[in-house]
């Protein structure tokens, strides 16, 4: 009987052992730079272009407001000595109204739509990235990814990133020559 639970008892050891070493041996370790990896693909190309695009949207529609509060503004002067001090007092809330929409549109609400188009473009991006990098990860046996921006130290040889390119067909952007790793 003590043989036996003997037996036992270094069989569930060397079991225990055996697992230990193939946990570790599962447990790489690499990185990436999402940042890097997100402004190769063309996808993020594309949403520059169409961010640009809507931002001069919203400059026209700054300059519309601030246009229509100017021409408002000069028919008021034009105009109010005709008038009388109940149609001057509609006419100056209207142009206040006029100018805090101005003002209110290129200070807060333009800023705004402009972030949540930002993220909007960029959110389908980021998750194509970050599912790529988890299944090139998953295939090249990494139990856990890092980004890159978090690390003081790192070795050549666990950064994923060049996985990640070839896994996308995304031609790794040239170095600069004179840029350090």
């Amino acid at each position: 009987m003590k043989r036996q639970f003997v037996a036992i008892v270094l069989i569930f050891t060397i079991g225990l052992l055996a697992n230990a070493f193939q946990g570790n041996a599962q447990n790489k370790i690499g990185y990436i730079s999402l940042q890097e990896l997100i402004s190769a693909m063309p996808e993020y190309k594309k949403a520059q272009t169409d961010m640009q695009e809507y931002q001069k949207a919203l400059v026209q529609q700054g300059t519309d407001y601030q246009q229509a509060f100017v021409d408002k503004q000069k028919s008021f002067v034009a105009d109010s000595i005709k008038m009388t001090a109940a149609v001057k007092e509609v006419k100056r809330k209207e142009l206040n109204e006029l100018y805090l929409k101005w003002t209110n549109f290129v200070n807060q609400e333009a800023q705004q739509m402009m972030n949540q188009h930002e993220q909007e473009l960029l959110a389908p991006i980021q998750e194509k990235a970050v599912t790529t990098s988890q299944a090139v990860a998953k295939e090249n046996g990494y139990a856990y990814i890092l980004p890159k921006e978090q690390l003081i130290s790192f070795p050549a040889a666990d950064d994923i990133l060049p996985l990640v390119y070839k896994k996308l067909g995304i031609t790794p952007p040239a170095k600069d020559a004179g840029a350090k790793k």
